[in-house]
């Protein structure tokens, strides 16, 4: 992604140095696949706490300094999330409210909990607030094979799909659920969540491609991560096997096929995914 000397959002609250304690998590699943699952790009509401060793250690200056380009990258993206959704929304007649991003080492505080690194970047709908440990990124590229800046940039436009989701009053129709249904039968509902949020993310990057500054192997990248962090994939990595019952994010396939539709089409009118009878594998 050609991002030097783009535009640097200022919705950006950099706690990094600054930490709490515990962790927030999506409920759904059990055991190291909660970690794992919540790890990548973590659920969208309904977080329960799961008690951790403090990870409060403060950052270095020579850490921070390492992370300074990374956090430039983040801006960027932040910032053409909001160029690109701004005028989206406006063209479909609704107001959209910028989310505030915020950067943290270790562990901060959000409106949904303590978060760690430990649960990966996630969005917290009680503050309209994206997390992200840049920590993380390191963990996408070396741990679980997924490296380059748009495979970052996939994960941050995840997060804002969640926000829009926030704000066309879809996270609460289906957090609405949460008391009303099975464990197992919400778990349909958050499956679907999660692969409009990986449509939108493909939606931005379809007009990110428009302004000609894509690289040629970034949308690879982004369906690389995409592939990386499905459901099945980590449960077989956790475990050894696969039980899609408790699939709270999606598959590989699904979640790889809802980002390219997204980028395929433009169109955020086909990203009904709670209608969908085909999920895409």
């Amino acid at each position: 992604m050609l991002w030097q000397g783009r535009r640097e959002s200022g919705n950006v609250s950099d706690r990094r140095g600054i930490g709490g304690g515990g962790i927030a998590v999506g409920g759904g699943i059990l055991g190291v696949i909660a970690l794992l699952v919540n790890y990548f790009l973590g659920g969208s509401g309904g977080e329960t706490q799961l008690p951790l060793p403090n990870q409060n250690q403060p950052i270095s200056t020579e850490e921070r300094a390492a992370q300074d380009s990374q956090a430039r990258f983040v801006k960027v993206v932040l910032a053409e999330t909001e160029d690109v959704w701004n005028q989206l929304m406006q063209k479909a007649g609704r107001t959209y409210t910028e989310p505030t991003l915020v950067l943290f080492s270790g562990s901060t505080e959000s409106a949904c909990g303590n978060a760690s690194s430990a649960t990966g970047p996630f969005y917290c709908p009680g503050d309209q607030q994206v997390y992200i440990d840049l920590s993380f990124y390191d963990e996408l590229q070396n741990r679980f094979g997924a490296p380059g800046d748009f495979a970052m940039a996939y994960v941050i436009a995840h997060e804002i799909g969640h926000h829009l989701q926030k704000l066309m009053g879809i996270t609460d129709k289906v957090d609405r659920l949460r008391h009303q249904l099975s464990e197992g039968e919400f778990n349909k509902y958050s499956v679907r969540l999660e692969l409009q949020a990986d449509f939108l993310a493909g939606v931005w990057a379809h007009y990110e491609q428009g302004k000609g500054i894509l690289e040629k192997d970034d949308i690879e990248e982004a369906l690389n991560a995409a592939n990386a962090i499905g459901d099945d994939r980590l449960q077989k990595q956790a475990q050894g096997y696969v039980v899609p019952e408790s699939f709270t994010h999606g598959s590989s396939a699904q979640r790889m096929y809802w980002f390219k539709k997204g980028y395929q089409t433009g169109d955020i009118n086909q990203g009904n995914t709670f209608d969908a009878e085909d999920l895409g594998g």
